[in-house]
Order: C-alpha cells, then structure tokens, then sequence
C-alpha cells in the first residue's frame, strides 16, 4: 500500500528516471514515512540470530533430488552412474529411494535413510556377467506315483484297508468280522 503512495507521489512530482526517484526518496519522503509509522519497540530484546555457519548455509541451498537405487546398488544422477559403497554386509539398498544432494560447488552427496552413503562415480554402467551356456541339468524326479497313499482319497484307503483285513481273515480260516 505504500509503494502505491510513492508511485503517485513521484507521478506527481513528473519524476521518471531512477537516479531522480533514488534522490527525492532520501531527501523528502523518507523522512515524512518515518515520521507518520515509525513507533518504539515494544521490549528492548534483540531477537536477532546470529548468522548460520558455512556448513548450514551449504547443506540449506543445495540441490535435492530422490533417485531408485538398481539392483546392482547404482544410482544414475546427471549422466554418471554411482556405485554405492555397501555400508553392511548383511543387506543392500535395492529396489529403494535415495536422496542425492548436489552442491553450489558441484559436490555431489548420496544419503540413504538418513545417512550418507559412500560411492564410486562410473565413467560407464557396468556390464552384466555374460555367463556361458550351460548343458540342462537332469531334473530328479521326486513325485509320488499315482499308488502312493497320499495320491489316493480317504474312502479309498479304507476300502483298501477294509479288502486286506477280509482277506487276511479268509487266509485264516476266520471270519472278518469276528473280533479274537
């Protein structure tokens, strides 16, 4: 709302060019606008911060961007291909996000959950392993038949059982359903 106040006042004025606008600003307005709006601080604090350190300010204005992480734990970013440095031997970060920060001087930083990663800047994708064909290999078949006692249903093995007890009993000279 000010600004529009200044523009008419120089408007009014048949100011034009910056150097006269740049002038007429310091000689008169300004001192007239700190006159009508200026007031006292409410306390006397100062809550004014101190400035941030170098290594703030580089980690504030640096370029931030996520990328997927192959399953050969290779990050493409900008042309380049970075071959992450396994930090555990137990696991990898594939198929996985990671956060690539590239600085004002160009450095570049890989992080993974939270943590800085470690990696080899490729000239080239690394080829994959050509491995030379193989003869098949005989499969060892370790079904059962269509006899085994797993393959048949319930009533059949009973049936089954139920047939090789009468038989038994007639072997005998025994009645089946007599019990010993």
């Amino acid at each position: 709302m000010h600004q529009d106040r200044l523009v008419k006042k120089l408007r009014r004025q048949g100011i034009a060019s910056y150097e006269a606008a740049n002038e007429y600003m310091e000689g008169e307005y300004l001192a007239e606008h700190n006159r009508r709006f200026a007031r006292e601080a409410a306390r006397a604090e100062n809550y004014h911060v101190r400035a941030p350190s170098a290594a703030k300010l580089r980690e504030v204005f640096r370029l931030e961007t996520q990328r997927w992480i192959s399953n050969d734990w290779v990050v493409r970013y900008r042309g380049h291909f970075l071959q992450l440095k396994p930090q555990n031997k137990r696991y990898g970060p594939t198929q996985a996000k990671a956060l690539v920060y590239e600085g004002e001087d160009g450095g570049v930083e890989v992080h993974y959950r939270g943590e800085r990663m470690d990696y080899e800047d490729l000239a080239a994708r690394p080829r994959a392993v050509q491995v030379a064909p193989h003869e098949p290999v005989q499969q060892v078949r370790n079904k059962s038949g269509q006899e085994h006692p797993w393959r048949q249903g319930y009533e059949q093995r009973m049936k089954l059982q139920r047939l090789n007890r009468s038989q038994e009993a007639a072997l005998v000279g025994v009645s089946a359903s007599t019990t010993p």
